[in-house]
Parts: C-alpha cells; structure tokens; sequence
C-alpha cells in the first residue's frame, strides 16, 4: 500500500504546495484553506483513503475555485508502518468490507465534525460537499445516505457502498436535494469498477440520479481528467 498511495502523490505532484499547520479544534484532526470571509461560502471537506493521511488530496483544492473554504480530514485509526484509515477491512468477506464497528465510529466522528467545521467556517449544511478517495469514498456514502441534511453534494472516487449501508437504505424524501458524483478507474484492482456501477444502481433506486464518470484505463488512482471533470461538476 506504500508504493501505491506514493504514486498516487505523484498524480498531484503539479499541486503541491507547503501544507498549512494541522488543527486539532475539531472533532477530528485536518488541515484549512479558506478565504478571510468564510461567511455562506462553499465548503469542500476531503477523505482520504487508507493507508494516507491529511495531505494527500488536499491539493486538489488547487484546481478548484479559489474563494471557497477547504478542508481535509486525517481518519481516526493509525496504519502499521504508517499513515491512517477510516475502518479495518473486514478480511472474512470476499469482497471489499469494513469491520462494521469502526466504520460506525468514523461516521459519527465524521458527522460531528462536518456539524463543527459547518458552523465555524459561517455557511450552510446546503454548501457542503464531500470529496473522498478510496475508504475516504465509502465514507462520503455514509454521510450522505444516512445524514443527508449535513451536505450538499458527495463525490466518492474509487469507492463502492458498503453492504451494511446498503441493507439499511430505502427511499427517503430527505434525500432529493442530494448531489453525487461518482468517479471511477475501469481497471481499478483495489476498489473494482463494479462498486461503481453498483453503486449508481442503488442511487438510482433512491431516486437520484448521480453524475458518473469511468476512466477507461485507470487503475485505484485518481487522474486529471478526473479532477477536470469533478472541477465542473462542483461548478
């Protein structure tokens, strides 16, 4: 997992930028990018996936207008050897898993720190957007299909639902406003394309109609032409 999120930096070698200092005010540690008058302004919270940390998308604020206030989280569970994760792969299922007791855990933490950083920064639970990559993607589901009123919009890169998530959705009216984006590589042998194409399935189901985008090629990475396109679609 090492070599792959060190390549996976290398994506974003043309963002990097001297990272602002760690913050610990909120319910979970994270870096901030925001305009002096935060006031109403668009809110953008990263995740990253396992085995990273806080600086690894935070980059991607660079591609994105300049005027919106960003944020990027660190996840709750340390990594042997380094780096941190949302949830412990449930190793007992075939396909890819979390151990339900962290993945509950990170949720609520996640919850309480979008409820924080919404408030602190000025704006609105209708100007939130999640961006997440990999675990950080299965967890913008867990937010925005159980806590829809907490966002805007989700956008999971190179993710899927997790099964127990899925066992317990059903049509819900809070859901209509709900925005996602769904990015995904088609040769991605981490997260396989199908988390994708399921996922859209059960979206539809609920009732909305996500913006997806495949990167023929692509592997458990994220491209610049996935950036570009989730650069419209936050837009």
């Amino acid at each position: 997992m090492k070599s792959f999120f060190a390549a996976l930096l290398c994506v974003f070698t043309g963002f990097a930028h001297a990272a602002p200092a760690l913050l610990t005010d909120l319910a979970l540690p994270y870096l901030a990018a925001a305009p002096a008058d935060t006031h109403d302004k668009p809110l953008i919270i990263f995740l990253h996936g396992y085995g990273s940390d806080e600086r690894d998308l935070f980059g991607i604020k660079d591609e994105l207008p300049r005027d919106f206030s960003y944020l990027s989280v660190r996840a709750p569970l340390e990594v042997d050897g380094g780096g941190y994760k949302w949830f412990t792969q449930d190793t007992d299922q075939a396909e890819y898993e979390g151990v339900t007791r962290d993945v509950d855990t990170s949720t609520d933490l996640l919850r309480t720190f979008i409820e924080q950083a919404t408030e602190k920064y000025r704006t609105q639970p209708d100007k939130v957007i999640l961006v997440g990559f990999s675990q950080g993607a299965m967890m913008t589901y867990q937010i925005g299909l159980q806590h829809p009123e907490l966002v805007r919009g989700i956008a999971p890169l190179s993710g899927k639902i997790l099964s127990a998530l899925n066992a317990r959705l059903q049509p819900d009216d809070r859901l209509k406003s709900l925005r996602v984006f769904i990015g995904h590589g088609q040769a991605d042998n981490r997260v396989p394309f199908t988390g994708a194409t399921e996922a859209r399935t059960v979206l539809e189901n609920l009732l909305i109609n996500p913006a997806f985008h495949a990167y023929p090629g692509a592997g458990h990475t994220i491209t610049s032409n996935e950036v570009e396109d989730l650069k419209g679609w936050i837009a």
